[in-house]
């Protein structure tokens, strides 16, 4: 029988989805942080439910073959990259053994597989949007002299603490400019005595450092998020920045005054070029604004969009359905091989751009509707999709999304997710209404971290 508070020796048989090491103790399951598959170790059980236990490392007995050595100088305390030190090769087929056993627990698909995995080419130095938060509440290092500066950071969250930031240097999945312009607004803030954001008292102006990149076209975009507005205080800031980097297209600064702490505003001034950056997928371009959704990872876009066209199968004579279409990027590639294309998204800043993108690029068998999907009812007036692709935010299809996805009656359903989990959910539903999930591809979008993108085809059952 485990126990909290007991110290365990442990074999790490497998990673569970979202990264912890899985071991096995007396027909419990145990979830140890940290851990890496084949290392041996002795654990600490700091909680136990039924059926299962969580632990942390206390000593390495044996170290996992697969182990490698972080290239980031931030590994031990910044939770963002968490298998950065396993070989990537073992993250790949650690991430296909997740998607599998979450279909075949969740779905109740038996000896389900994996159909294709496409593993990324460049797993550094591959996002092309990075968040950064302000704070007055600086994490401390072990190793830091006392009296070290506590009261302003810029970097990323310490895992676990939603209010302690560590400052960061370089980020090694960004683009390199971008550690350039988080280490010198970092600095510039503090010699202009900018007053960071405190999550506790909210107080504080500066809360956000948001960086878009157009990895094909060099854009770059630059969001400053603020508790309020008072644009003449980012002013000198702005001005220095374009001095140092004028490669900077685009400089934004996005109003939120309320106390969620998200990374988006309530409004937006534009202080210096456009109110989005420009990309390239192929031979399109698409504006990009700064709280639309694009794929955080242009080069495996390329590749997911591709699968959706070759899964999809279309002969020009077909119509489309894009739910949760964004900015239009996968209508877009879409539509010169179907009859027409018909995208659905909340965001209204998005329903925009996707207009003006079908204009930029001469696009003109595709509409865009602004509509909330988990209340949605189909306009009599559309046509009957053929094919619908879905891409739903982490939580999967919440609400009737489900019962609207169905409703269509389209001859081949296409969800591609971030969350295998949901996404198995979600196919238990259609597998219950008469689909049947005839592939499964996975793409690695986010290397050295527990999160994949799945592509499901799925159509009627015989």
């Amino acid at each position: 029988m485990v126990k909290k508070g007991e110290t365990l020796t442990l074999n790490i048989d497998s990673l569970a989805y979202g990264g912890r090491g899985v071991a096995r103790h007396e027909h419990c399951v145990i979830f140890v942080d940290k851990a890496l598959p084949y290392q041996e170790v002795n654990a600490f059980i700091y909680k136990k439910r039924r059926g299962y236990g969580e632990a942390r490392i206390l000593d390495i007995l044996k170290e996992s073959e697969k182990r490698t050595d972080p290239v980031c100088e931030h590994f031990s305390h910044c939770g963002g990259c968490a298998h950065q030190h396993l070989d990537y090769t073992e993250q790949i087929e650690q991430k296909r053994r997740q998607v599998e056993d979450i279909f075949s627990r969740q779905a109740g698909i038996k000896d389900f597989q994996v159909s294709t995995i496409i593993p990324a080419q460049e797993i550094y130095h591959y996002r092309n949007k990075m968040e950064f938060t302000f704070s007055s509440q600086r994490w401390i290092l072990s190793d830091e002299k006392e009296g070290a500066e506590s009261d302003f950071a810029l970097g990323l969250h310490v895992p676990r603490r939603w209010d302690k930031i560590l400052n960061i240097n370089a980020c090694h999945i960004q683009q390199t400019v971008g550690n350039e312009i988080v280490n010198f607004v970092r600095a510039e803030s503090k010699r202009l005595e900018l007053k960071p954001y405190n999550q506790k008292t909210h107080n504080g102006f500066l809360r956000h450092l948001v960086l878009r990149f157009g990895i094909n076209t060099g854009d770059i975009m630059v969001n400053f998020v603020t508790s309020y507005e008072k644009t003449e205080l980012l002013v000198p800031l702005v001005d220095s920045l374009v001095s140092k980097f004028p490669e900077i297209t685009s400089i934004l600064n996005n109003v939120n005054r309320k106390k969620s702490d998200t990374a988006y505003g309530e409004w937006e001034n534009i202080l210096h070029g456009t109110s989005y950056i420009e990309e390239n997928i192929n031979d399109l371009t698409f504006e990009i604004s700064s709280n639309s959704f694009f794929q955080t990872n242009t080069r495996q876009a390329e590749k997911l969009y591709a699968e959706v066209l070759k899964a999809a199968k279309l002969t020009g004579g077909e119509i489309v359905f894009d739910l949760y279409c964004g900015t239009g990027t996968m209508a877009l590639y879409l539509a010169r091989q179907a009859k027409e294309v018909i995208g659905f998204e909340v965001v209204k800043v998005a329903v925009e751009d996707a207009i003006r993108n079908s204009v930029r690029n001469g696009i003109g068998n595709v509409r865009f509707i602004h509509a909330n999907l988990e209340k949605y009812s189909l306009d009599n007036s559309l046509p009957v999709p053929d094919v619908v692709v879905v891409d739903p935010p982490r939580a999967g299809l919440q609400g009737s999304a489900v019962k609207s996805v169905l409703s269509f009656g389209a001859k081949k359903i296409i969800y591609v997710s971030c969350n295998p989990s949901t996404q198995a959910r979600d196919t238990l539903a259609f597998l219950q209404s008469g689909y049947q999930l005839k592939s499964m591809i996975l793409i690695d979008m986010f290397p050295h971290t527990p999160h994949v993108e799945t592509i499901g085809v799925f159509e009627p059952g015989i």
